[in-house]
């Protein structure tokens, strides 16, 4: 499992450097390499929208898996 968090992340990483890239200088690596909304775009953009998903929804599996523990910020 802890090869697939790998992955994830590694998916969000890029989609997060090309949507940087998006805002900075209106770059769309994705839509320049594969074409405009092409099949093969959409399926990244796809794959990459599904990662932020499990990683949202099983962020503190997939910190036990790790060992990281999270402790919540106390309000004085």
């Amino acid at each position: 499992m802890k090869t697939m968090d790998v992955i994830i992340w590694t998916l969000l990483a890029i989609g997060g450097l090309n949507w940087g890239l998006v805002g900075v200088f209106n770059l769309d690596l994705v839509a320049i390499i594969f074409g405009e909304m092409s099949v093969i775009s959409r399926v990244i953009y796809t794959i990459i929208g599904i990662a932020a998903v499990y990683d949202i929804v099983a962020i503190k599996v997939i910190w036990k898996r790790w060992g990281i523990q999270y402790h919540a910020p106390s309000h004085a």
